[in-house]
């Protein structure tokens, strides 16, 4: 390779070399605001897992798509000619806190933001040795579009992961979030066959050392609620759990930030400073301050930064075993109490089930609210089968006695566009509650279509608000809105059930 390789640059040389090239701006922040085209999201159709003979009886091919071997090495010789004589960004670095159970990885950029990116994402080799050789090596090109007949992908954007010469290709979309996922992909291919839990969670730390976590999908509050002034952050997304207990897998944030205000968010509106990168941002071309309420580009809006950026933040991100589990969803039907206490079987039920929905009108031709179930909170990044990671799960809630409770976000007295969503003040007392244990003492009533256990009161909360049949006007409507989400919820677990335990599937909602 002749070109101008870029070993390990620091974040300012990066930034330099970012605007030099008009790759993107400074804000006024001093965060740098770059665009990444049609591809605002993650690309799930294009994403492959190589057929190799080594993985191929431990890979879930009912969740995960194959490729050929040949077709890899064809193309990725095709990437080795395109790199030829360009000048190419490499960053190595770790992937997980934890010394004895991390693995170093080297990403290949053409781009200066998005090697800026991955440096602030994962853990910094500077911060624990001066030079690393990597486990596993990660090319991302977004220049190189792939030829669907030619390379047998699905489009001309690509991420193939081949577990066995431990090596990912990127292609097509300048989407940095596929960097960071396929090294999640990874992640939770290596640590279950150690017999540790991989998790898709944020994660903060008591003044006691209790530590919690919050399960959810995107847009459910698993950043916001784990970014929190009285406690401190391990991590906003990835987490491990081994017999030690948890441990951070990367080094930095990847925040959502639509709708944004100092108010709601002050340590992530605070950590949009230099080094940060805002991805698909709308900036004022005249002051250089980001709009974090215009969508006009994507309601995807993201900003990424070291996790040092939050104040107090646990450095190194390893801490003790969890004594809370938060699950998090914003139900858009507004039929899911907003708190409730689970039971093992109750966890493990919702931990396979991995609820959330979609919104109306966030999506083409989607006019009301949509159900959503991602096995584990996290199926897209799952290479081994769901019941794997909720078998984990199980153990180490029953070893460490967790409490579990199940937090809906999203809306009450009716569904989105005719309720309200929770106040965040409300879900963050619910939080504070379940976390400090003050939900221990108090009465539970069980939730006789969902089948959970929902508190009589909670600090902070008020008591109207904990059983949403009694916020909605029309009852009946309620009912019918219940009994359909119920329906759903076991039409999904149905693929589960033939391999769980009886009590498990009979610990779901009764629609």
């Amino acid at each position: 390779m002749n070109g101008n390789i870029c070993n390990n640059l620091n974040s300012a040389q990066l930034v330099e070399t970012a605007i030099r090239r008009g790759e993107g701006r400074l804000t006024a922040s001093g965060a740098l605001q770059v665009t990444t085209g049609k591809y605002t999201g993650r690309s799930p159709n294009d994403k492959f897992i190589v057929d190799s003979a080594g993985v191929h009886d431990k890979i879930d091919w009912k969740n995960n798509k194959a490729f050929s071997p040949d077709k890899f090495n064809q193309l990725y010789h095709r990437l080795l000619a395109y790199m030829q004589n360009r000048e190419l960004f490499v960053f190595t670095g770790f992937a997980g806190a934890d010394a004895g159970n991390r693995i170093s990885v080297q990403f290949v950029n053409e781009f200066a933001w998005q090697n800026l990116f991955v440096r602030q994402l994962f853990i910094r080799p500077e911060l624990v040795q001066p030079e690393l050789t990597p486990d596993y090596k990660v090319i991302c090109l977004p220049g190189f579009k792939a030829d669907p007949e030619l390379d047998g992908t699905a489009s001309e954007a690509f991420i193939i992961l081949n577990l066995e010469q431990r090596l990912v290709l990127i292609g097509g979309t300048h989407y940095a979030g596929e960097m960071k996922k396929s090294i999640f992909s990874v992640i939770n291919f290596i640590l279950p066959e150690k017999n540790i839990l991989s998790m898709h969670c944020s994660a903060n730390l008591g003044a006691k050392g209790d530590t919690a976590l919050f399960f959810g999908l995107s847009g459910t509050g698993k950043t916001t609620l784990s970014a929190d002034p009285e406690r401190r952050l391990l991590g906003d997304d990835e987490h491990g759990w081994s017999n030690e207990g948890i441990f951070n897998i990367e080094g930095g944030c990847y925040a959502k930030c639509i709708g944004l205000t100092y108010e709601t968010e002050p340590q992530i509106w605070e950590a949009i400073r230099f080094g940060s990168v805002l991805e698909n941002v709308v900036v004022d071309p005249v002051t250089g301050r980001p709009d974090f309420a215009d969508d006009s580009i994507t309601e995807n809006t993201r900003v990424a930064y070291p996790v040092d950026y939050i104040p107090d933040a646990v450095i190194p991100g390893v801490a003790g075993h969890p004594r809370t589990i938060v699950f998090l969803t914003a139900d858009a039907f507004g039929v899911l109490p907003p708190i409730a206490r689970l039971n093992a079987d109750q966890a493990m039920y919702h931990f396979l089930s991995g609820y959330t929905s979609k919104l109306a009108g966030t999506e083409r031709g989607i006019t009301e609210p949509q159900a959503t179930f991602s096995a584990c909170f996290g199926a897209p990044f799952l290479p081994l089968p769901a019941l794997r990671y909720a078998e984990l799960l199980g153990e180490k809630l029953k070893s460490h006695q967790t409490n579990v409770f199940l937090i809906n976000t999203g809306w009450s007295g009716g569904p989105y566009g005719v309720g309200q969503r929770m106040k965040l003040a409300f879900t963050r007392a619910m939080v504070t509650a379940a976390i400090e244990g003050r939900l221990e003492d108090v009465a539970y009533q069980l939730d006789p279509v969902f089948n959970i256990y929902v508190p009589n009161s909670c600090p902070g909360v008020p008591v109207e608000i904990l059983t949403p049949r009694a916020t909605w006007a029309d009852k009946e409507a309620y009912d019918r809105q219940a009994g359909k989400l119920a329906r759903l919820f076991a039409e999904n677990f149905s693929r589960f059930t033939a391999d769980t335990a009886p009590e498990i599937s009979a610990a779901g909602p009764r629609g």
